[in-house]
């Protein structure tokens, strides 16, 4: 076998872990492929000369290029004064896209990602990388540019953060489809009350471009829309909703259900990122 075409084989057995790694550091599905696409760049102009773990050696040239950008995004928010909203991964009705499995395969939610993107890009690549894929922190430390005494405590801060995001949550997919077909029958019927009671009072809905807090704010605001094009649909391994009137997809929203009520509402509504989305949603 040539030597590109073995490079290429060997790329492609770690494209999956890489491609997981960079939709953590990253939450979108298009920069994350980009990043691997860049590690794919720089291995075939570097070879393997001198590298005794592929696998670790991809690894942290993903996680510097999903770094840089970062880096990049945050500098840029700065000036448009603009939130990220990560990507959304919406399955198949039978279950999780094999696609998609393994990026998913640590039950990472849209609400654990919107934590992540509070994060500082040292704090999110410390936190990724270390409790996520068991890197060591002497291996982390230089991609950012710390002991790996700091970059533990950048991984513990992380830690502290984003604990509760995936666990506060219910579980089973059962209740959360109770919970989100109560949520849309009472925003058709226009019912305040029924609204208020599958919602925390603390509630938040989060899109791409700013924050509605409180259970009056978010009811007035489902009832204005009424739900009337609104059907589940798993979003990121949960309970979901897409909104498609007369086939046209506008927003698709991942609920965060605790305790029988809603917590948070994360809605995607950006053509560009709806467009890459596979739907289909679940049966009736």
């Amino acid at each position: 076998m040539p030597e590109g075409e073995g490079l290429a084989e060997r790329f492609e057995q770690n494209r999956t872990r890489l491609r997981a790694v960079a939709y953590r550091m990253l939450g979108s599905l298009a920069e994350a492929d980009d990043a691997v696409q860049e590690a794919w760049f720089r291995l075939s102009r570097a070879g393997t000369n001198g590298v005794a773990d592929l696998r670790g050696w991809l690894t942290t040239v993903v996680a510097r290029v999903c770094l840089d950008m970062l880096r990049s995004r945050n500098a840029r928010r700065e000036v448009v004064l603009n939130t990220h909203m990560p990507d959304a991964i919406v399955s198949r009705a039978g279950g999780i896209d094999p696609e998609h499995e393994a990026v998913l395969a640590d039950s990472v939610g849209l609400a654990l990602l919107v934590v992540l993107e509070r994060l500082t890009p040292a704090e999110r690549l410390a936190f990724v990388l270390h409790d996520m894929f068991d890197l060591p922190f002497e291996e982390i430390a230089p991609l950012v540019g710390r002991s790996p005494a700091a970059a533990r405590q950048l991984a513990s801060r992380a830690r502290r953060r984003v604990q509760g995001a995936a666990t506060a949550a219910d579980a089973d997919r059962t209740r959360q489809r109770e919970v989100v077909d109560a949520f849309l029958a009472a925003a058709r019927a226009g019912d305040f009350a029924a609204l208020l009671g599958v919602l925390d009072p603390d509630v938040v809905v989060r899109t791409e471009h700013a924050h509605v807090r409180g259970a009056p704010a978010v009811a007035e605001r489902a009832m204005k829309e009424r739900a009337r094009a609104a059907r589940a649909a798993l979003v990121n391994g949960a309970v979901g909703v897409i909104v498609a009137p007369q086939g046209r997809l506008l927003m698709v929203l991942r609920f965060t259900i605790g305790r029988g009520r809603i917590v948070a509402i994360d809605v995607v509504s950006d053509p560009a990122r709806l467009r890459r989305l596979d739907l289909a949603v679940l049966a009736p």
